[in-house]
């Protein structure tokens, strides 16, 4: 199992917390997603190691980013 973990700008709500989560879920691989609204954490545990531009554009697709 691999964790990855990133900083997500812009989300200020529950809802924002769980359009993240969702998105993220529906990358192949992906086995679980902890969001931190309070610091923008969003810590990703995969099957095997999943590409930061795959997590990337899915916070994208959510209408977020995710911090250089």
């Amino acid at each position: 199992m691999a964790t990855s973990t990133y900083t997500v700008t812009g989300m200020t709500c529950g809802h924002c917390e769980a359009s993240v989560r969702k998105e993220i879920g529906k990358i192949d691989g992906v086995t679980g997603v902890d969001v931190d609204l309070a610091s923008g954490r969003v810590e990703v545990e995969s099957a095997a190691p999943i590409a930061d531009a795959d997590v990337a554009a899915a916070v994208d697709e959510a209408g977020y980013q995710v911090a250089s």
